[in-house]
């Protein structure tokens, strides 16, 4: 399985708007093929500062997704509530 950490800042203004987006892409998301799940954490000091948290099954799956329509469409909206660059991690998980 493949972790994939995408840490995003905010203008604060733009908070309240990206929490909405999420929470109307979240489902679509999770039905992408090969997506086992997908989280949202704020950070408990800085509310602005939000961490996607998703598991995919492989870097294809993961791929798929970012190649898609939906993600385009969806990355493009989230642009342009930005206040930094996004930085974005895949990992596995060693056990």
């Amino acid at each position: 399985m493949l972790h994939r950490f995408v840490r995003m800042s905010f203008k604060q203004e733009c908070v309240e708007e990206f929490e909405n987006l999420f929470l109307e892409v979240k489902g679509t998301i999770e039905k992408f093929e090969g997506c086992k799940s997908v989280e949202l954490l704020q950070d408990a000091t800085a509310k602005n500062q939000f961490m996607t948290f998703s598991i995919w099954e492989n870097e294809k799956a993961l791929d798929n997704y970012r190649q898609s329509a939906f993600f385009q469409s969806t990355w493009k909206k989230t642009k342009t509530l930005f206040n930094d660059k996004p930085k974005a991690f895949s990992m596995f998980k060693v056990e």
